[in-house]
């Protein structure tokens, strides 16, 4: 068993030390310095990551086992509901598990925060329609509320199935589960943090609480 789909490289956590510094920047007020570092945070060997993980099947990445006990696919009308975790839900999983993937243990922003660097700094965030044309650690980085047990198995949106996870090892992942792609279940595994920054990282949350 593995803790994530592929692990994490060294540029993942020197992007967002470059974003973190440029958050900081912003409200210093030097917005000539931010951009500088939002342009550096961008790079392209996180693209090359990032679309290794989500991307087209990897037999490498993204190999598969057969559990002793294999999950049914439910129909839509059969599923756990809500579909996703409600807001206080969403603030109880954060509140546990902070800003980063309960997988690989890479940083994370939410929607939100990406959303307002983009709008403060067009300039400087690369954001077009398809992936590649898109700002590499933004991409990366991209908080998602995912299932342990997917909801299409059976799993419910609640605090005990719910964690953070990146975007890449949520949509690698997709509708398997844990087993059948021989991870490790993040719900009940802690790991040592992976970067020197892991304590003070607060998902740049203040950049959307400054509204």
């Amino acid at each position: 068993m593995r803790r994530c789909l592929r692990e994490p490289i060294p540029e993942i956590f020197e992007a967002a030390s470059y974003l973190k510094s440029a958050i900081d920047a912003h409200f210093e007020g030097d917005r000539v310095r931010a951009s500088q570092l939002l342009r550096r945070a961008d790079i392209p060997a996180i693209a090359a990551w990032t679309d290794s993980v989500w991307g087209k099947y990897d037999p490498k990445i993204h190999w598969k086992i057969e559990p002793k006990t294999v999950l049914p696919f439910l129909a839509k009308a059969e599923r756990p509901m809500p579909r996703m975790p409600t807001a206080a839900t969403k603030r109880a999983v954060i509140d546990r598990d902070g800003y980063h993937c309960r997988f690989c243990g890479i940083p994370v922003i939410t929607s939100e925060v990406r959303r307002r660097i983009r709008d403060l700094y067009p300039d400087a965030i690369r954001w077009g329609r398809q992936n590649k044309d898109q700002h590499a650690a933004l991409q990366c980085l991209w908080l998602q509320y995912d299932h342990v047990i997917p909801n299409q198995r059976g799993g419910a949106s609640t605090l005990e199935n719910i964690v953070i996870t990146c975007g890449p090892c949520n949509f690698g992942r997709m509708e398997r589960s844990v087993e059948e792609i021989g991870l490790l279940d993040p719900s009940v595994t802690r790991y040592s943090p992976r970067w020197d920054g892991h304590a003070t990282w607060d998902g740049l949350i203040r950049l959307t609480q400054s509204l």
